[in-house]
């Protein structure tokens, strides 16, 4: 799959771009409300069907040498991750303690006393 062909770059293209409107606008689990939020999921996405064959193996029917099942799965995965991760990462650093070494805090971060 590193070396792949057209077929399969497109076909997989077309598996994470329903992937990513799925999650996007069905679902709207988003970061970003936007056009990029929806293109970072796409790329997500599109990589999370790369590895959806090889990690999760060459199961029922495929398309262009993609394997359409564990493809769909990957890209599910890839584009929930995205989001997910940083959502974890916002709460996380909107929670941590600050030091008066540290960065300035904008005032929408600070809790209110």
């Amino acid at each position: 799959m590193i070396g792949m062909s057209f077929g399969p770059f497109l076909t997989l293209l077309i598996i994470s771009f329903i992937a990513a409107i799925v999650m996007h606008s069905l679902i709207r689990y988003r970061m970003m409300g936007g056009f990029d939020g929806f293109i970072s999921k796409w790329i997500a996405a599109w990589v999370g069907g790369w590895l959806g064959t090889p990690v999760l193996g060459h199961w029922w029917f495929q398309i262009q040498d993609v394997h359409v099942i564990p493809a769909f799965v990957g890209a599910f995965i890839g584009a929930f991750s995205i989001p997910f991760l940083a959502k974890i990462l916002a709460t996380t650093n909107a929670t941590a303690p600050r030091t008066s070494g540290s960065a300035v805090v904008p005032e929408m971060l600070k809790k209110a006393s």
